[in-house]
C-alpha cells in the first residue's frame, strides 16, 4: 500500500504530495530524511513564505521543476549555491531571493488539503516566532 504524505505546520496538518514527475531526484533525496522535523522561521526577502534554514546542507541535486514564484503551498528546496540551503513554503505571494538577489528552488511538494489554513501560517510565525513542521508519511 502506498504512503501519503503529511506535513504538520504550527500544529496544522495537511495532506500533501510530492512532485515525483517533475522533482524526482528532489523528493528521493528528501524523502530519504523521512520523518523529518524542523523548525520555520519568516522569510526576510521573499514575501509571504516561511523557510527552514539548512546552512551547507549539501544534498548533491542541481535544478529540476525550478521556480522564483511558488504558488500558495507550494514547497520549494533551494539546493545552495550562492545563498544557504533552504526550504520554502509559500502562503502567499512570494518572488522566492535572498540578500544576494533572486533565487529559484526546486518545486517538490504539494500541499493538498485545509488550504484555506494556510494563510493563518505566516502571521503566526512572524508575530509568534519559529514555529515546529513536521513531515511523515502515514
Amino acid at each position: 500500500m502506498s504512503k501519503s504524505l503529511k506535513v504538520t505546520i504550527a500544529g496544522i496538518s495537511f495532506d500533501a504530495r510530492f512532485e515525483e514527475a517533475a522533482a524526482p531526484r528532489t523528493v528521493a533525496a528528501f524523502r530519504a530524511l523521512l520523518p523529518y522535523t524542523s523548525k520555520v522561521v519568516h522569510v526576510r526577502w521573499s514575501g509571504e513564505g516561511v523557510w527552514i534554514p539548512l546552512g551547507e546542507t549539501d544534498f548533491g541535486l542541481g535544478y529540476e521543476n525550478h521556480t522564483s514564484y511558488p504558488a500558495p503551498g507550494q514547497f520549494v528546496l533551494y539546493p545552495g549555491g550562492i545563498s544557504e540551503t533552504e526550504i520554502l513554503l509559500a502562503y502567499g505571494g512570494v518572488h522566492f531571493a535572498s540578500k544576494m538577489g533572486q533565487l529559484a528552488g526546486n518545486h517538490f511538494i504539494t500541499l493538498t488539503s485545509n488550504l484555506d489554513k494556510l494563510a493563518e501560517i505566516g502571521p503566526k510565525v512572524l508575530w509568534d516566532g519559529a514555529q515546529d513542521i513536521l513531515f511523515e508519511e502515514v
